[in-house]
């Protein structure tokens, strides 16, 4: 097997008992936890109304965990592209690049990580954003060119601040492929394309000024403990978070719980397992059988670990345990 590299993609959830401040709090937190480790890169994604999630302003938080971490990465998982101006985003960032150097992603998606009401309240012509998307991209690579003609963004040019596509679907293999960027797949929510997504990428790959070949990410659900048993009861968390979702709820992250079947009915329960059905789930051995038998099949170059675990200490210690894991695995 390939070297694989490892990265975490926190979503700032809102946990029962706290609120915002608490859950930015936690990031920056678990990002401190990162830093000194061999995690790569740190994501922070973008949503909207929602309650239940406080990374609407995804900017801010960004800047915030640079702030607060010396050597992680730290970047947009994504920059939903339809939301914005190529022209903002390559400021903002090219400013953040000013101040923190080297230390900066920008993961772009095509959705606009909301639904379609709210997209509209963000960027009233969504729509074109989301049907150029590969062209808003070379927009915002050219803004961050050294050679950029025309509206210059200042900072932001010349930073060349490294880009990859997110996607869930295989359009948006086509688009990294044809522009010849990292390519991460949502398989943490969406897992059902990824095969046919990191088929199109790689045999349509065009070798770019950035990178001479395919680079494939997965983003999965890991929770590791010290037994299966815990990392199960540990899971309902994850389990309660979707269920919300598909109940159209508010509630904050919740607290594990016993018997998950005394609160979902059994349709509920098949809609959250088809909708989550990947993951790195159990004790060490366990889960390192389960990702060795998933690096058999999707021989990716990074796993970005995303995690709904409702004790923040139980979270660290997930990514830990995945770490080592990970880190066995490369020394065979």
């Amino acid at each position: 097997m390939k070297h694989l590299n490892i990265s975490a993609l926190n979503l700032v959830p809102v946990r029962e008992g706290g609120g915002v401040k608490e859950a930015v709090e936690d990031m920056v937190s678990i990002a401190q936890h990162l830093d000194h480790s061999s995690y790569e890169r740190y994501w922070i994604a973008e949503h909207h109304n929602t309650t239940t999630i406080a990374s609407s302003a995804t900017r801010q938080l960004i800047h915030y965990v640079l702030q607060h971490t010396e050597n992680i990465r730290v970047g947009s998982g994504g920059v939903m592209l339809p939301n914005h101006s190529p022209l903002i985003v390559a400021e903002e960032f090219g400013t953040l690049h000013a101040i923190y150097g080297d230390r900066i992603d920008i993961g772009l998606g095509r959705a606009p990580g909301t639904d379609m009401k709210t997209a509209r309240a963000i960027r009233r012509n969504i729509h074109d954003g989301v049907f150029n998307f590969d062209q808003e991209i070379s927009q915002l690579r050219d803004y961050l060119k050294d050679d950029h003609d025309g509206v210059i963004a200042f900072p932001g040019q010349g930073s060349e601040i490294p880009l990859y596509v997110l996607g869930s679907s295989t359009d948006s293999a086509f688009v990294a492929a044809k522009l010849g960027l990292p390519y991460a797949f949502a398989a943490h929510f969406a897992p059902q394309q990824m095969r046919d997504a990191f088929e199109i990428y790689e045999r349509e790959f065009e070798p770019s000024p950035q990178l001479n070949k395919p680079y494939k990410i997965a983003c999965l659900n890991v929770i590791i403990s010290d037994t299966t048993e815990d990392a199960e009861h540990l899971s309902t968390t994850m389990k309660q978070f979707v269920l919300n979702v598909v109940r159209h709820g508010r509630k904050k992250l919740q607290p594990p719980i016993d018997n998950m079947d005394l609160l979902w009915s059994p349709y509920e329960k098949s809609v959250v397992e088809s909708r989550f059905p990947l993951a790195i789930m159990g004790d060490e051995e366990v889960a390192k059988e389960q990702l060795r038998a998933f690096l058999t099949q999707y021989p990716v170059d990074e796993i970005m670990v995303v995690s709904y675990i409702y004790d923040v200490d139980k979270q660290k210690q997930s990514y830990d345990l995945f770490a080592k894991i990970v880190n066995d695995i490369n020394k065979q």
